[in-house]
């Protein structure tokens, strides 16, 4: 159960990284929204969950954490395959 909220979560939050960088409602490649969002989903969430202290629990730091980097991630990764 805890893999399924955590797949959900990197999607949630790769979407609306998506939705705030390419400024698009619909993403083209649900699979990179995914991967994107998991991998600053585990970072940003991570970090600041282990900054406030939370450990490892669903709290809302992490929340806004996953989505910041997620953020993160997806800027990097769109603004390197515009570049090349």
């Amino acid at each position: 159960m805890l893999i399924l909220a955590i797949v959900v979560l990197g999607l949630a939050a790769g979407w609306v990284a998506d939705m705030i960088v390419n400024k698009r409602s619909r993403p083209d490649d649900w699979g990179r929204v995914l991967l994107l969002g998991l991998a600053g989903s585990f970072i940003g969430g991570l970090l600041l969950s282990l900054l406030f202290g939370d450990g490892l629990a669903l709290r809302p730091s992490g929340l806004i954490g996953s989505i910041v980097g997620a953020l993160l991630v997806t800027a990097v990764v769109s603004r390197r395959s515009r570049t090349t």
